[in-house]
C-alpha cells in the first residue's frame, strides 16, 4: 500500500517526503486541505521546515490528496496513536523491541505476547509497525515489568527473530 501511495507522487521526491511525514506521524488532511492531528491544524510552514521543503510543496501535496479519491479516503481518516515508548523511562516501564526477518509472517504478535503472558508479565502497549509502511518493521512492547533473561534468550531463539532490544 505504501509503495502504491508513493507511486502517485513518483515525479516529486519532495511530495513523497510530505506523504512519508503524514503517514509516520499519523497526520490527516481535512476537507479544506489543511494538515491536522485530530482537530488541531498543523501549519504547512512547520511541516515544510521539518522535512526541508517549501511550504508550497505541502500545499500541492494536500491538493493532490484531495483530488484523488483513494488518497482522500486514506488521508482524511488517518489518526495518530499516542505511544508510551518515549515515556517509558519516566514511568519506569520497559520497552522490548523485536526485529524480525519476515514481518508479514503470521502469528508473530501472538507468539511473542503469549510468551510474555506465560510469564505473567503486564503489557501496557503494543505497537506493531506495518510492513507496508515501514522499511524495517518492528514489534514494540511496553511492559510494566522487567524481563527475565531466559525470556530474552527464548525470544532470540525464535526462527523469525533477527534481534531483540530492551530500553
Amino acid at each position: 500500500m505504501f509503495d502504491e501511495i508513493l507511486e502517485k507522487f513518483e515525479g516529486s521526491p519532495s511530495q513523497q517526503s510530505v506523504i512519508r511525514l503524514l503517514l509516520e506521524r499519523g497526520f490527516s488532511v481535512n476537507e479544506d486541505g489543511r494538515v491536522v492531528s485530530g482537530g488541531i491544524e498543523i501549519p504547512n510552514t512547520g511541516i515544510a521546515r521539518e522535512i526541508g521543503v517549501d511550504r508550497r510543496v505541502v500545499d500541492s501535496t494536500t491538493d493532490a490528496i484531495l483530488e484523488d479519491e483513494e488518497l482522500r479516503r486514506i488521508f482524511t481518516n488517518i489518526s495518530q496513536v499516542p505511544s508510551l515508548m518515549d515515556l517509558a523511562p519516566v514511568l519506569d516501564l520497559t520497552v522490548l523491541t523485536v526485529s524480525v526477518t519476515a514481518a508479514d509472517e503470521h502469528g508473530i504478535v501472538a507468539e511473542v505476547t503469549g510468551m510474555l503472558a506465560d510469564r505473567e508479565l503486564t503489557i501496557r502497549q503494543i505497537i506493531s509497525e506495518d510492513p507496508e509502511f515501514a522499511d524495517d518493521p518492528q514489534l514494540h512492547l511496553v511492559l510494566a515489568d522487567d524481563l527475565p533473561g531466559e525470556l530474552l534468550t527464548a525470544l532470540t531463539e525464535l526462527p523469525y527473530v533477527r534481534s531483540v532490544e530492551i530500553q
